[in-house]
């Protein structure tokens, strides 16, 4: 039997000091602030902290990219809230009811609301990764390379299928991410391939720059496209604490977005802006209050923002059980970790127990946290949508350029950057999803290496890939998600 000690108690006793704390808590912050920013995201505000912390202990560096994604996610209300513009994607569903409490006289409620659903979803995630991730790992320790192929590639045609509005799209995207994975050294010959003579492509493309580009050089690109753009911000927030009628009403509506979020962010490519939509629907469907979803409803704002922060711990399941990111967000955190040393998967469970430890009593920390800021910064969040873009753009676009530089300490990192810039830039404005890109340049060499190391088990025969049960399946799911994402199309 595999053993996997993994111990909660262990985990809180590891972070529970003030410094580590206070990491947590910066990251939060942080996350606080991208998030209430319109157009920043998730992704993008680990992208910028990442060469900050570059140099600091991986488990704590971790733990406030963690911060960062939990304090987003939340903070994507704000605005949603405030201006009818979601801070991020998967704040989209809490405009509908926010925005026209907000018009009422009370954004305090719908931000206290929010802060209370993020909460509960954050924690009951949390809980769920803690329970059900182990066991999972236990299952995948018994996987080869046959099978870690295998998984590899459902896990691709997936994120491709699904991720975007156009499957042929997301597809093109994901191709792209794979030729561009095959850079450098091949995993198993150690041949140079497609590096034109570059001794800095030796390693393959850095991947650091590569994110900097994807997320920050292009938003700063699609900044100032949008220069002249201004908000209306509501700037009386009203009331703030709910009543104990109204708390019990929030805490409903929460348990239920809880649960749809962590299914839904369990599933590889699905991500926050689905999950939200369902459980929103689903619950206005049989609530006695249906009817009223959409003027301006408690629930309305619960639902989706209790479901939103729920996809955080849901997403990480696949991601540290068996390395396959379950939204773009672990994508980027997928590349941080394997920048650290980090290596996602089963035998992170069996080899590095105290990472792992310290990431599930962060999770509980980080949910925490959300509620406090939540709560007693909701008067504070107007004056955080107030800083204009024209002093905001050119500081994300410095922290871009010292980061990219700070990689490899050369100009390479720099050109890499700016031009993953321009790249993601045109992606994005022509609809083509970025995040299929990423995670196959990530995951492409690690399904490369693999497919090798089976042949090699094999002699060169093929079949080891089919005769294998586990092997067999992923690879049956891989072709069926292909099949249903063209059904769809038509």
């Amino acid at each position: 039997m595999d053993v996997i000690q993994i111990s909660l108690v262990e985990g809180l006793r590891q972070i529970l000091d003030f410094q580590t704390l206070l990491y947590i808590f910066g990251g939060v912050v942080f996350g606080f602030i991208v998030g209430a920013l319109p157009g920043l995201s998730a992704s993008t505000g680990i992208v910028l902290v990442l060469p900050l912390v570059y140099h600091i202990p991986a488990a704590e560096a971790i733990m406030i990219m963690l911060g960062i994604y939990g304090g987003t996610m939340f903070a994507g209300s704000i605005p949603a809230i405030l201006i009818r513009t979601p801070g991020t994607p998967s704040a989209a569903a809490t405009v509908l009811d926010g925005y026209p409490m907000a018009q009422r006289g009370e954004a305090g409620l719908a931000l206290s609301t929010s802060a209370i659903a993020s909460f509960v979803g954050s924690l009951l995630s949390a809980i769920a990764l803690f329970l059900i991730a182990p066991q999972i790992a236990r299952v995948a320790l018994k996987f080869g390379p046959p099978e870690f192929f295998s998984l590899v590639v459902f896990g691709l045609t997936v994120i491709a299928s699904v991720t975007g509005k156009d499957v042929i799209k997301g597809l093109i995207s994901a191709l792209l991410g794979l030729f561009l994975g095959t850079m450098g050294m091949d995993p198993i010959s150690g041949y140079s391939r497609f590096t034109f003579g570059s001794y800095a492509l030796e390693g393959g493309l850095p991947l650091l720059p590569v994110m900097i580009g994807l997320f920050a050089v292009s938003q700063v690109l699609r900044d100032i496209e949008e220069a002249g753009i201004t908000y209306q911000v509501i700037n009386k927030i009203g009331r703030i604490w709910p009543s104990r009628e109204e708390l019990k009403r929030i805490l409903g509506a929460s348990l239920f977005g809880s649960a749809v979020g962590t299914l839904i962010g369990a599933i590889p490519g699905i991500g926050g802006s689905i999950a939200t939509f369902l459980a929103y629907g689903q619950y206005r469907k049989f609530s006695k209050r249906g009817e009223e979803f959409g003027s301006g409803v408690l629930e309305g704002v619960a639902v989706p923002e209790s479901a939103n922060n729920a996809t955080t711990g849901g997403a990480l399941i696949p991601l540290l059980t068996l390395g396959i990111p379950g939204d773009i967000v672990t994508a980027v955190m997928l590349g941080i970790l394997i920048l650290f040393g980090v290596n996602p998967g089963p035998m992170l469970f069996r080899e590095q127990p105290e990472v792992v430890n310290r990431l599930f009593a962060s999770m509980f920390v980080i949910a925490f946290f959300i509620l406090v800021l939540g709560l007693f910064g909701a008067r504070f969040s107007p004056k955080i949508l107030a800083i204009p873009k024209k002093i905001l753009s050119p500081l994300v676009l410095l922290l871009c350029v010292v980061g990219a530089y700070a990689d490899s300490s050369s100009a390479f990192g720099i050109t890499v950057a700016l031009v993953f810039g321009v790249i993601g830039y045109f992606m994005e404005k022509f609809d083509f999803p970025v995040a299929p890109l990423l995670i196959s340049m990530i995951l492409g060499p690690i399904a490369e290496g693999e497919l090798g190391r089976s042949l090699l088990i094999s002699r060169g025969d093929w079949s080891i890939l089919f005769v294998r049960p586990i092997s067999l399946c992923f690879l049956i799911l891989a072709g069926l998600s292909l099949f249903f994402a063209f059904r769809k199309k038509d």
